[in-house]
């Protein structure tokens, strides 16, 4: 409990609101890296998790982009980036890493979304004389937001903790109090910089936690609280 009290101790001691290294800025590169990162990687995800879900084809490939993209070590691909691209790229570099990472968990959102769409929801939509587009805008892509949402979170929580690493090429964000406390013997600056990371992956977690379940139509919340309640039974 002692290393915990100073963890926080160190987290509000007045320099760390000042310097380059202040918290604030560094809260803001993590948070700049992870929204950009996202970004690009929902740019190229989600059109062809779209495209893949609607038309049913190409999603072996996509499994098996997702799952090799999963199994590599997001430091070593950093570093490896790094020699490859140059030290005069390393943002660059680490933004690849940031966006290769993220790409799985959207393109799954994506996909998966639009294939749990009930089947007999889509051909009554086709049968009322809509197009192809109109069916994928109006029936596929609103009843499929939900998990696109999840993919979005998966992806976006990954980004965070991911970032930490960046500390490492000196891209800064809130790995930097961790990785120059580690040589330093410096744990309670290690814990409270572990102690950010953690809060700001809670907090965003439950900001889109919110914005998944908000993402459901209303129409399918209102039935699922009716059946909800209509299969709590009566008090005699």
């Amino acid at each position: 409990m002692n290393l915990f009290a100073q963890a926080f101790a160190w987290l509000f001691a007045p320099e760390r609101m000042e310097g380059t290294y202040a918290l604030p800025t560094l809260l803001g590169q993590h948070l700049l890296y992870t929204v950009i990162s996202v970004l690009i990687a929902a740019a190229i995800a989600v059109p062809a998790g779209w495209a893949i879900g609607h038309t049913g084809r190409g999603r072996e490939v996509a499994v098996g982009i997702s799952g090799a993209a999963r199994a590599v070590p997001s430091f070593g691909l950093m570093v490896l980036l790094v020699l490859v691209l140059g030290v005069l790229r390393i943002p660059e570099a680490a933004v690849v890493t940031f966006v290769l990472l993220a790409i799985p968990s959207l393109l799954a959102g994506a996909y998966t979304g639009i294939e749990a769409v009930d089947r007999h929801v889509i051909d009554a939509a086709r049968a009322m004389g809509m197009t192809e587009w109109q069916v994928f805008w109006k029936v596929e892509m609103r009843l499929g937001l939900p998990l696109l949402v999840g993919g979005i979170r998966a992806a976006t929580l990954q980004v965070i903790a991911t970032v930490t690493i960046a500390a490492y090429v000196n891209l800064g964000g809130l790995g930097w109090p961790i990785i120059q406390g580690i040589p330093l013997r410096r744990f309670e600056q290690v814990l409270g910089g572990a102690i950010l990371v953690a809060l700001l992956a809670l907090l965003v977690d439950l900001l889109l936690a919110l914005a998944q379940r908000m993402a459901v139509p209303t129409g399918l919340r209102t039935s699922s609280r009716d059946r909800s309640t209509a299969s709590v039974p009566a008090s005699s």
